[in-house]
């Protein structure tokens, strides 16, 4: 029997990006969007935003819900944007964060623009008929450097200026199937599909 789980993001890019990801190591799980409420996001860690958007669409749906929060941490930056990686510039177009980050780092030379994508995934399955809530967090991390501008067409966010380890170029020129290996968040996945198999 197939079990459907609540992605919690009002992010198309994010929901196609895991039913791909789960779609082969978990055929029986239907990935379904979230139209409910969006949380404030006031967690202090990538866990613990994850937990605050799964918890919400847990409550909101009856179902087992699932929430991602990620964001670029730049090392000579102390590790920012981190959790503030969507709305760096002020607002939440990508255009102008990476425009943002970019000046920032304008003059820090190529072997100290290294940075890294860390991705958080909480999966929260709803308490009740005297049963607690289950909550569980994994993360993943992807390595690598920024580049000194964006390229390629592909992916989101961040993706055209980062360069990850053992590739030459930028996310955003990878081909799909490779970002869904190797990404942050598929390493996050990967993690929680033994959590995700226990529970179904």
């Amino acid at each position: 029997m197939d079990a459907e789980l609540v992605l919690a993001t009002h992010n198309a890019h994010k929901v196609e990006e895991l039913r791909l990801i789960l779609e082969d190591a978990l055929p029986e799980v239907v990935v379904g969007g979230y139209d409910g409420p969006e949380p404030v996001e006031d967690g202090v860690s990538f866990a613990d935003n994850a937990l605050i958007k799964a918890r919400a669409a847990a409550e909101h749906t009856g179902r087992i819900a699932l929430a991602d929060d990620s964001g670029i941490c730049v090392d000579i930056l102390g590790g920012s944007p981190g959790i503030f990686s969507a709305r760096w510039s002020g607002t939440r177009d990508d255009q102008a964060n990476v425009a943002l980050l970019l000046t920032q780092l304008a003059d820090i030379r190529d072997p100290h623009r290294t940075a890294h994508f860390t991705c958080a995934i909480a999966v929260v399955v709803p308490g009740g008929d005297g049963r607690d809530a289950v909550e569980h967090v994994v993360t993943g991390d992807w390595e690598g450097r920024l580049a000194g501008g964006p390229s390629g067409i592909g992916g989101f966010g961040y993706d055209p200026i980062f360069v990850p380890d053992g590739h030459d170029g930028t996310v955003a020129e990878l081909p799909a199937e490779v970002k869904g290996e190797q990404s942050h968040r598929a390493r996050a996945l990967k993690a929680l599909v033994p959590v995700l198999s226990d529970l179904l």
